[in-house]
């Protein structure tokens, strides 16, 4: 089997956490890189967790950390979802890993480039460092596959009314993404919500591994969802969809990312019918088959620790 050449720029955050230890694990991906963004935590707190679950894992990824500001507007973390760290609720122990002495921006242009095989992109974060790296180096734009990416939604935000998280953390960046020509796979948060955890996975989680163990001390302080009412499991969409297509139901469309001072700040429109584009930019998540993903979810944690 041909591993797929992957990168994921993240946030950690708990359920970039799972998307990450999946990811480690799957046989058909060779993930190249982790690169950091601030979001739901600092940039120096996500760059701890990333080093924090490539230590606990002993994987050998290199891990780089990048912007820790959007572009234009400030920060506003989502700590009170993740915790304090981000990823509370579990020792991991100190770290000893470290990242790359380069900005993630340039750790992404060398990984990318060096690689044989067209690279994909996986931000489940701020775009910040994807839109950096686009406006510095578009070179890179010729070894890079596509992009497949958790953020947007194509009804209500969690943030705004409007906006999701990701998107309206920097939607500057976003709408440089959205804009780069790029084949891109958005995995919406009207989506992500549907593919949540019920207890009877959660119970069967706490005892499958010491993975699963881990998982449930970091769900037991998670606020997206609760552990009643079902945990939702947004990052990890975006790999279920790279490597699980079919759990999706896909409509390639026209995306634009709304920017500026007003309360639709960071919404993601998409043009659904086509009326006022004649070329999609991307390919947008309408649907998930929750079960299938559950099932997905368990198979996947097996494969860990």
């Amino acid at each position: 089997m041909k591993k797929i050449p992957l990168i994921i720029d993240t946030d950690p955050g708990i359920d970039d956490a799972v998307a990450l230890a999946f990811a480690f694990h799957h046989p058909a991906i060779d993930l190249k890189l982790i690169s950091t963004v601030a979001g739901n935590v600092n940039v120096d707190k996500t760059t701890d967790n990333a080093l924090r679950l490539v230590e606990y894992f002993d994987v050998e990824v290199p891990v780089a950390k990048g912007c820790s500001e959007p572009l234009i507007k400030e920060l506003e973390d989502c700590s009170e979802i993740h915790g304090e760290s981000g990823m509370d609720g579990y020792d991991f122990g100190p770290i000893t890993r470290k990242p790359l002495d380069v900005h993630a921006v340039e750790a992404l242009r060398q990984t990318i480039l060096a690689s044989p095989d067209p690279v994909t992109l996986m931000p489940i974060a701020a775009l910040t460092n994807i839109a950096l790296l686009f406006k510095i180096y578009p070179e890179t734009k010729a070894n890079i596959k596509e992009i497949v990416l958790m953020g947007g939604s194509l009804a209500r935000g969690n943030t705004t009314t409007a906006a999701e998280f990701n998107i309206f953390t920097d939607p500057e960046a976003a709408a440089i993404v959205f804009k780069a020509g790029l084949p891109l796979t958005m995995i919406g948060l009207d989506v992500t919500s549907k593919a949540v955890l019920t207890t009877t996975e959660i119970e069967k989680i706490k005892t499958m591994n010491q993975t699963g163990a881990m998982f449930a001390s970091l769900f037991g302080h998670y606020r997206g969802g609760s552990m009643k009412t079902g945990l939702k499991m947004h990052d990890v969409c975006a790999l279920a969809a790279l490597v699980e297509p079919a759990i999706f139901s896909m409509q390639s469309t026209y995306v634009e990312v709304q920017t500026g001072d007003t309360a639709a700040n960071g919404a993601t429109v998409a043009d659904l019918k086509m009326k006022y584009h004649t070329e999609a930019n991307a390919d947008v998540a309408l649907e998930v088959d929750v079960e299938r993903f559950r099932k997905w979810f368990l198979e996947m944690l097996a494969l860990t620790k």
